[in-house]
């Protein structure tokens, strides 16, 4: 993990949701977490589908939107973590349940 990182050597939150979708979907995503909020359209938690962005607000990154992963099913979504990097982990998980702003669905 590297906070505005953009290369496979270190890159953040945004840019490791961007590789992913770009990669899965062939969609180019905007570059930071805010900007991709406000794409596609709204879809409650109980509605999710992998693939889904997840976002969440006043993390490690500061206030607003500052954080975002993708759903992969089963209540968990992959991330990019500052203490972990890559990594899946719960919706349910204490520190994002208090964070979780929304989701999106892109249209792919």
């Amino acid at each position: 993990y590297q906070w505005g990182g953009t290369t496979r050597s270190g890159m953040d939150c945004s840019a490791f949701t961007r590789a992913i979708v770009r990669e899965a979907y062939g969609i180019e995503l905007p570059r930071t977490s805010m900007q991709m909020f406000e794409l596609g359209k709204n879809v409650k938690k109980r509605h999710l589908k992998p693939g889904d962005l997840v976002f969440f607000k006043d993390t490690y990154s500061g206030p607003g939107v500052s954080h975002v992963g993708i759903f992969v099913g089963d209540g968990r979504f992959a991330h990019a973590s500052a203490s972990r990097g890559g990594t899946i982990t719960k919706l349910a998980h204490p520190y994002f349940v208090k964070r979780y702003t929304g989701a999106r669905r892109v249209a792919r």
